[in-house]
């Protein structure tokens, strides 16, 4: 059984506290699905989904396709337990999470899966390290710093505050892109055909609007 426990504050604002509980889906390699919860884990920035690294030899190799597969291996049929107090700008619980009590976080950075994310946290600064004196992953040759990658993108389209969905007509038909998508920077809406921005998934769907990965 699902769990999702909202603790709201008695005070206006942002704040809260959340705790999720359960199987998940692995949509990349620092984000999680809980019962349709979307879930970043806090302090850990890992390779861009199509971002690729080189070896040691200088061999480029899919390290943000073998992130993804890293966090799947470490969840796959697992319970897992998130406990978070902030949403990001994408309204995804940013949380530390585990695995019978082992830090998700902490094992992707000490595998050489993700960077430790300094803009936002030093905790895992100490596992970033073991991992860069083994050489193990991202670390046995060269690779760029994700939000680099991010940075030197496509600028992703301007959403109207909080509803940050992309519902594109395609040769597919009505498809809707989350902003974890693969294609969702790329996917442009032009509200003048049809398309248009949705706030949540029950909204797009209830449009008769698909996942595009379904």
């Amino acid at each position: 059984m699902f769990r999702f426990c909202l603790l709201l504050a008695l005070c206006a604002g942002p704040a809260f506290g959340a705790m999720l509980d359960g199987p998940v889906r692995v949509i990349d390699g620092d984000t999680l699905e809980i019962s349709g919860e979307r879930v970043r884990l806090f302090g850990i920035d890992a390779p861009e989904h199509d971002q690729r690294c080189t070896d040691a030899a200088g061999r480029p190799w899919a390290c943000g396709a073998r992130a993804t597969e890293a966090l799947r291996d470490l969840t796959k049929g697992r319970a897992v337990r998130c406990s978070g107090e902030e949403q990001d700008r994408y309204g995804r619980l940013v949380a530390r999470c585990a695995v019978a009590g082992r830090d998700l976080g902490a094992a992707m950075v000490r595998d050489g899966m993700a960077f430790a994310y300094r803009r936002y946290s030093l905790d895992y600064v100490a596992e970033e390290g073991q991992a860069k004196a083994a050489k193990r992953g991202i670390w046995a040759g060269t690779a760029e710093n994700p939000a680099a990658v991010r940075a030197g993108a496509r600028p992703v389209q301007a959403a109207p505050k909080g509803c940050a969905i992309k519902g594109n007509i395609s040769s597919r038909g009505r498809i809707y892109h989350l902003p974890d998508d693969r294609s969702y920077a790329k996917t442009r809406i032009n509200t003048a055909t049809g398309e248009r921005w949705f706030c949540t998934e029950a909204e797009a769907r209830a449009a008769g609007w698909r996942h595009a990965g379904d």
